[in-house]
């Protein structure tokens, strides 16, 4: 019997081989290095990019993150990378760890139990590096 890998495989391979040949450098990239070089944006500038800036009367930088994260989820979190952006940005927004969770659960509802614990895997992730740079933890 021959082992075949599936086309997934293959089309990934090829392409990490078509990557090496134009930088060889990229041999070795990782999306969390890239992921650590976006910084956290501030709760101020988010408000006046994603919040209250354009509308006054509009919503928040913390719910249109929430909503983000909902969004994501619905999608099956398939994106480690903006699911965990997406939670560090909602916490620097204001949102809370419970409102963070409260928000991945309830999609459970629309997009399936493996959807929402992937995302609340990912979340628990960033809520735990959190707290490892909480003074005092």
């Amino acid at each position: 019997m021959t082992d075949q890998k599936n086309p997934f495989e293959l089309m990934m391979a090829q392409a990490q081989e078509m990557a090496k040949a134009m930088n060889p450098a990229l041999e070795s990239f990782s999306p969390k290095g890239l992921e650590k070089m976006w910084p956290t944006m501030p709760k101020e500038f988010m408000e006046m990019s994603f919040g209250r800036g354009l509308n006054k009367d509009g919503l928040d930088a913390k719910t249109r993150l929430l909503l983000t994260l909902a969004g994501l989820t619905m999608l099956g979190a398939q994106s480690d990378t903006h699911v965990r952006m997406t939670v560090r940005h909602a916490l620097e927004a204001g949102a809370t760890k419970d409102e963070i969770a409260e928000t991945i659960a309830q999609m459970s509802m629309f997009a399936g139990i493996p959807s929402m614990t992937r995302a609340m895997e990912i979340a628990r992730e960033v809520l735990e590096e959190d707290r490892k740079e909480e003074p005092g933890t």
